[in-house]
């Protein structure tokens, strides 16, 4: 994905499209999707930002999904367990995957200003953490990247 999420489009159709990918995933690999994992799945996915467990929670706690904590915490375990969703460490928060059908490598791009995140693919393999990693033997299995700035609604305009 590029810059998609800092573009205006129509949130039904990743909603729609993360769902289905779910559901053929758990499908596939025998995991009990249930209704809260796919709520919490699609309250991530209504908006490209980042959003903290308890945040979740009171969603759910409104639609009469559940009240205590754990329920939200075991639902975004499983989801960020079997990739359809993502810890961003920077923020405490979660968000959708948007890669889902990939192993991947992701990169966010947050904006410090609106909270919107952009999930961009990154090359595990290439750049200077893999070249080092390579020289001394080490195998990366996992990484965090995150940047943090303004994105294109939010940065000023450049003035010709």
């Amino acid at each position: 994905m590029s810059g998609h999420a800092f573009e205006q489009h129509d949130h039904h159709s990743c909603i729609a499209d993360g769902v289905t990918a779910a559901v053929a995933y758990c499908a596939e690999h025998k995991l009990q999707f249930t209704k809260t994992r796919k709520r919490v799945l699609e309250i991530l996915l209504e908006r490209h930002r980042a959003m903290g467990a308890y945040e979740i929670l009171d969603r759910l706690r409104e639609e009469g999904l559940g009240s205590q904590p754990p329920v939200a915490y075991r639902a975004l375990d499983f989801l960020v367990t079997n990739g359809f969703a993502h810890r961003i460490e920077r923020l405490n928060a979660f968000i959708a995957c948007t890669h889902v059908e990939s192993g991947h490598a992701p990169a966010f791009l947050i904006c410090r200003s609106c909270e919107r995140v952009v999930e961009a693919e990154t090359d595990l393999g290439a750049g200077e953490l893999a070249r080092a990693a390579a020289a001394t033997g080490f195998v990366i299995e996992r990484t965090v990247r995150e940047a943090e700035g303004l994105c294109p609604d939010c940065s000023p305009s450049e003035v010709a």
